[in-house]
């Protein structure tokens, strides 16, 4: 018999709070994330804006020493994960360590540590390279060093697909607890590419905004939308099954209930004009809950900021929800937080989660015009105040990656 699925922890280091509970404060009053670049000097760039994490401070969680020697996605995941921890109230003693899993991801990951150990190689040779290079790097060892720290000795599955990484993740955790293969789960993301190589790679391919004034930058729908704007930080959920939750009178947030997964088969970093993919992928979600297109009341929409984003998503939404397209509230929160590639997912599945908690829905805070090809129900400037039972949170990646999630109240 299939499991219930329940959320019982948040954690989130965001542009825009470095804990959940300020992040969705500064959400609901439209506080910009996105500021001049300060992880490296932005003269050297055609881009000179991000959305960086700010007074990042890992002493709560970790030891200095332990935060110096790993990268900052690391860092970041397990600062997400100790916070979602502790605010699930879990002890070792209530969880069996091989029914414990971690499903943290990045759609690159240790970007920072290429970035760093190139130019060390470049400019004092390959033997000067860090021995903590590798393990630095690769995607894996954000969970792991996850796993590590909280003896979660079930499975460590990071599933890369870019910009729908943690989104993934999250959903592919879901099922592991709903069949019945683990109790208790870390799931969602982490990412930190504001690095020259990271900020160079996006701008000379056209994705990114070219522009300086943040108020003026990530402006999702907005006829004058023109890239996104680059963000980083973690976002990771504590998931665990009904039973194993009520058994240890644990506080639950919402239900998980519904989970869609397609790929476009059509291009590297566009998406599909007709927006096939993106729509099949919220019917698979809302087949998988039980539930119908109207009864969604809210949709953080995946809304980056560039052109062909925006208009086919869209499209995507009224293809699969009809007239109730309309009715919903529709937000996307990248006008504050930036886009956080593979840890964009987590963190809107956060602030789904907690609008469903609050019954309102978060602005998009910098979209003031909308173009005529985006024409839904999108919250804008301020919060709305409004029954919620039903969230959706969507996110595409290239490669044609589409992840949906549907949250119950």
């Amino acid at each position: 018999m299939k499991k219930r699925v329940v959320v019982t922890g948040l954690g989130a280091v965001t542009p825009i709070g470095n804990d959940v509970s300020t992040m969705w404060t500064n959400m609901l009053k439209g506080v910009n994330g996105i500021a001049t670049i300060t992880l490296f000097d932005p003269n050297i760039s055609k881009v000179k804006i991000a959305a960086e994490v700010k007074h990042l401070d890992p002493s709560k969680y970790m030891d200095e020493r332990s935060a110096s020697k790993l990268d900052r996605v690391i860092v970041l995941g397990i600062l997400a994960a100790s916070e979602a921890y502790e605010d699930a109230k879990l002890k070792p003693e209530s969880v069996d360590p091989y029914r414990f899993g971690t499903f943290v991801s990045s759609g690159i990951g240790g970007l920072n540590s290429i970035w760093t150990e190139s130019q060390v190689a470049h400019g004092r040779g390959l033997e000067r390279i860090s021995p903590h290079f590798i393990t630095n790097s690769i995607i894996n060892l954000i969970g792991g060093n996850i796993s590590m720290r909280f003896k979660a000795k079930g499975p460590n599955l990071p599933v890369v697909t870019a910009c729908s990484a943690s989104t993934n993740s999250i959903g592919e955790a879901f099922r592991y607890i709903r069949d019945g293969y683990l109790d208790v789960a870390f799931a969602g993301g982490s990412e930190s590419s504001i690095n020259p190589l990271g900020i160079s790679g996006f701008a000379v391919m056209r994705a990114l905004h070219m522009g300086d004034n943040p108020n003026l930058a990530s402006m999702p729908f907005d006829k004058k939308r023109s890239g996104f704007v680059m963000g980083e930080g973690a976002g990771v959920l504590i998931l665990e099954s009904y039973d194993h939750a009520i058994a240890r009178k644990a506080k639950i947030y919402a239900e998980l209930v519904g989970y869609g997964s397609t790929s476009d088969a059509f291009h590297v970093t566009a998406p599909d004009e007709t927006a096939e993919g993106i729509s099949k992928c919220m019917e698979l979600a809302l087949t998988d809950a039980g539930i119908q297109p109207q009864q969604i009341d809210y949709i953080n929409a995946h809304g980056t900021s560039t052109p062909l984003n925006d208009r086919i998503e869209t499209l995507g939404i009224k293809k699969v929800f009809g007239p109730h397209a309309y009715q919903l509230n529709v937000s996307s929160t990248k006008g504050m937080t930036g886009h956080m590639l593979g840890a964009t997912g987590a963190v809107e599945s956060i602030a789904c989660i907690l609008a469903l908690v609050n019954q309102v829905v978060p602005p998009t805070i910098t979209t003031t015009e909308t173009a005529a090809e985006c024409d839904l129900n999108y919250t804008l400037g301020k919060p709305v105040q409004r029954k919620v039972n039903y969230a959706l949170n969507i996110n595409l990646g290239f490669g044609g990656q589409n992840a949906a999630l549907i949250f119950k109240r």
